[in-house]
């Protein structure tokens, strides 16, 4: 097999065929899309110490790059997020009682690409996307490292991949993910841990991450989180 694009299979090099493989996945799986709930907590601004708890339902597109996770926070899950990519266009969205908007944003590159990075680091929570997403080119770099690239232009985005002894994804990188400051958005390293895998439907799923921005300093961890629920149809 090539590590060049190509249609089906052949566009995986060995070891990233082998990730998938060993994490569960089917190359003859019907579905379309994996569906999750997940709790945990996230921070409303960085460089604070409070949190605040989640519950959130999440899809995965397993054959094209798209995400949609609805969140609830606050009292009575008063506060609603939704953050999705969707026929290439990123989506972030903030309500109070579901009709009140705090913060729209608009349909830039920056948002598109951000989303794009968030769809490729949770390629771990659907391994099947793996082998089914042509849109998806993929480099072997070595022991323990892979990177998975997707979009063109503007929104082109590439996540590294670091696995750990047992061949499971326990980190995923970005250097240069756009973050808003402001009206501004500003390129910041980017990092997701995983941890907790699980056997789970037949695939081995990690149960438990946390993501953090670095800037001017060390990481900042702002989302901790835990699947309770996964499907896939």
């Amino acid at each position: 097999m090539s590590d060049l694009p190509g249609t089906g299979l052949d566009r995986l090099p060995p070891a990233v065929h082998d990730l998938a493989i060993r994490s569960g996945a089917s190359p003859d799986e019907t579905g379309s899309v994996v569906r999750l709930t997940q709790t945990g907590r996230m921070k409303p601004r960085l460089g604070r110490p409070s949190w605040m708890p989640f519950t959130a339902v999440q899809t995965i597109s397993i054959r094209t790059c798209g995400f949609d996770w609805q969140a609830r926070f606050g009292p009575l899950g008063v506060i609603g997020v939704r953050d999705a990519l969707n026929e290439g266009e990123g989506q972030l969205d903030v309500t109070v009682l579901g009709v009140i908007p705090i913060l729209r944003t608009g349909h830039t590159p920056a948002l598109c690409r951000g989303e794009l990075m968030r769809y490729l680091a949770e390629i771990v929570w659907a391994p099947e996307a793996i082998l089914l997403n042509d849109d998806l080119q993929w480099r072997d770099d070595g022991p323990g490292q892979r990177t998975v690239s997707a979009g063109a232009g503007e929104t082109r985005a590439e996540v590294r991949i670091t696995l750990d002894n047992a061949g499971r994804i326990v980190e995923v990188h970005a250097p240069d993910r756009p973050r808003s400051v402001g009206a501004c958005t500003v390129p910041t390293p980017w990092t997701g841990r995983f941890h907790d895998y699980r056997c789970h439907a037949g695939r081995w799923i990690p149960f438990a991450g946390e993501v953090a921005w670095e800037i001017d300093g060390p990481p900042e961890t702002y989302y901790q989180g835990q699947i309770r629920t996964w499907t896939i149809d």
